[in-house]
């Protein structure tokens, strides 16, 4: 493309000039302006990839947007998620509020249900969202809270998760404003101390400051390569009303905020029963707005955040349909690997006991599943494109060697010294 072309070249297929148009794009025979470029395009578009076809674009899904009903949601999401009822049907009946909410022309009546996850790491908070927003065929975006800063200061600006979006929506606005952004690690922004400082909070409650207008619905001017790296380029208009927000965070060390509201109740009778009644085991379930703000978010964000759910810690018996029950399972992932290469893979139910044990003993959630599955196959899965043998077999004795030779076994040891 010629940066100065001749004043009297035109369009080929309008006529215009340079002077008459953004910008002229010219070869060595012939020029064409930026609309007819991208009248072009979209005509190439509509015939190659018809709407509705779910064909990819870039590595993104363009095909129609598909509302089900909560019930259907619900199910989806059990295919790939294990455990966590309560979570899926909070989730699904948000998800479905909001997007009737759009649907329906006259849904002023009705305001915006972001949704807060809270629960231990590995209890399935990114695969939830990740996952109906599949179902649906929205844009999606996962964007992790530590990495954004108060503006003017080192780091990425709030504005960078609808740049995710717009990215995920192959740059187009309209899909893009009926995604779904899923912030991770929101209770890494919390405010540091009530008492006053002289340094600003820049990436706790300064981050959430920012977050206010986004997550409540405005219009926001989203650099389309990111802020301040490139000043020059031209800002895309994004209208954040109806993108849903869905926030999640282990918020370690909660439950001790929760215990001290439970416990400064009346002295009586009827409050030492109600203390009895309490699971001491799993305090997560009885979160309130009140301990969240006590943990250090803003009432303004927690106000943005009316929905809130928890996630249940992984338990032995959900550990253990997590391995080979959901869709995409750990083990049946493996097998398909092995398959590639012509191997059958055979794991023994023992085996698959010793993996969740020591997932439970790492406290890695499900994460750790996925972890000691690695250590255990690496050196099969090094051998297999080179051997001969078309059926491996992981026995108890194999994968006990293989974990406690990992540094993941030695570093738990040391761990457990410390304590």
């Amino acid at each position: 493309m010629a940066k100065n072309p001749d004043k009297n070249e035109r369009c080929v297929f309008c006529g215009r000039s340079q002077d008459e148009v953004d910008l002229l794009i010219t070869t060595e025979n012939a020029a064409i302006c930026c609309d007819c470029a991208e009248a072009a395009y979209n005509a190439v578009r509509e015939v190659l990839h018809p709407a509705g076809s779910n064909i990819k674009s870039n590595g993104k899904v363009t095909g129609d947007f598909s509302l089900k009903k909560p019930r259907e949601m619900y199910d989806f999401m059990s295919q790939y998620v294990i455990g966590q009822d309560a979570a899926k049907k909070v989730l699904a009946v948000a998800v479905y509020n909001h997007y009737k909410r759009i649907e329906n022309k006259d849904h002023g009546l009705i305001e915006k249900s972001n949704i807060l996850l809270v629960g231990p790491t590995g209890t399935g908070k990114t695969l939830l969202a990740r996952t109906i927003a599949k179902m649906l065929n929205v844009p999606f975006a996962i964007v992790d809270a530590t990495i954004l800063t108060e503006a003017g200061y080192v780091g990425e600006d709030v504005e960078s998760i609808l740049t995710r979006l717009l990215q995920d929506a192959d740059y187009n606005v309209e899909r893009a404003e009926r995604g779904i952004v899923f912030i991770d690690e929101i209770d890494k922004i919390a405010r540091k101390s009530d008492n006053p400082s002289i340094t600003r909070d820049v990436s706790g409650e300064g981050v959430q400051q920012a977050l206010l207008k986004i997550i409540e619905g405005s219009i926001v001017n989203v650099p389309p390569q990111g802020g301040r790296k490139h000043p020059e380029q031209q800002m895309i208009t994004v209208n954040t009303d109806n993108i849903l927000f869905i926030c999640g965070g282990a918020f370690e060390g909660i439950e001790r905020n929760i215990a001290h509201r439970l416990n400064t109740q009346v002295v009586g009778y009827d409050a030492q029963r109600k203390r009895d009644m309490i699971d001491k085991n799993n305090m997560i379930q009885y979160v309130a707005p009140q301990d969240l703000r006590a943990y250090g978010l803003i009432p303004e964000i927690i106000g943005r955040l009316p929905v809130i759910t928890h996630l249940n810690a992984l338990d032995r018996d959900t550990l253990r349909a997590i391995l080979t029950e959901p869709k995409d399972s750990i083990i049946k992932q493996y097998t398909e690997l092995f398959r590639l290469d012509g191997i059958k893979l055979v794991i023994g139910e023992d085996v698959l006991d010793f993996i969740v044990d020591k997932a439970i003993e790492f406290k890695l959630g499900a994460r750790g599943l996925r972890s000691i599955c690695e250590t255990m196959m690496m050196d099969a899965m090094f051998e297999a494109p080179t051997s001969k043998k078309k059926r491996f077999v992981v026995t108890l004795d194999y994968a006990r060697q293989k974990v406690e030779q990992s540094s993941l076994y030695m570093a738990s040891l040391v761990n457990r010294e410390d304590e």
